[in-house]
């Protein structure tokens, strides 16, 4: 493996679990108009599912089944389907510097482009579901390792 972790997060790795979310996911871009009609929505939504207000857009991410029953209330959309929601199951300290650059590296060692989503106590990162299952064995690599490591 390349991209190792540093010597301080190592534990931190060694500590993560892994949780592969069974659904499949979409990631949209509705135009900013329609931010409040999309959050009254969006409210009766399930975890996994994020809505992000930005200037310029309203960034969501749900089950495919959410969108696919929701998506008519939206003439104008983009749309990038099917993902797979892997959940770094470990409580994060906002301070942590470097948790998702090791991720990033090692999954792009392997061709496997992520959307990375942090939430105020976790990580998450959404990978094509095709490449899902190879994303959670180079995941699984990288905890072993720091597992090994720390014996």
């Amino acid at each position: 493996m390349t991209h190792m972790p540093s010597p301080e997060m190592m534990p931190v790795f060694a500590s993560t679990k892994l949780k592969l979310h069974p659904d499949t996911y979409s990631i949209v871009s509705l135009p900013a108009e329609k931010q409040k009609k999309a959050l009254e929505l969006f409210k009766p939504l399930s975890p996994f599912s994020s809505i992000t207000v930005d200037t310029e857009e309203v960034s969501l991410i749900l089950k495919t089944s959410d969108w696919d029953n929701l998506k008519k209330h939206f003439p104008v959309f983009e749309e990038e389907a099917p993902y797979s929601v892997i959940t770094f199951d470990i409580v994060l300290d906002l301070c942590l510097v470097g948790f998702l650059s090791v991720v990033s590296a090692v999954l792009a060692d392997e061709e496997i482009s992520i959307y990375a989503v942090s939430t105020y106590l976790r990580d998450h990162i959404l990978v094509k579901t095709s490449e899902a299952d190879r994303a959670m064995r180079v995941l699984d690599d990288l905890i072993q390792c720091c597992n090994s490591t720390k014996s």
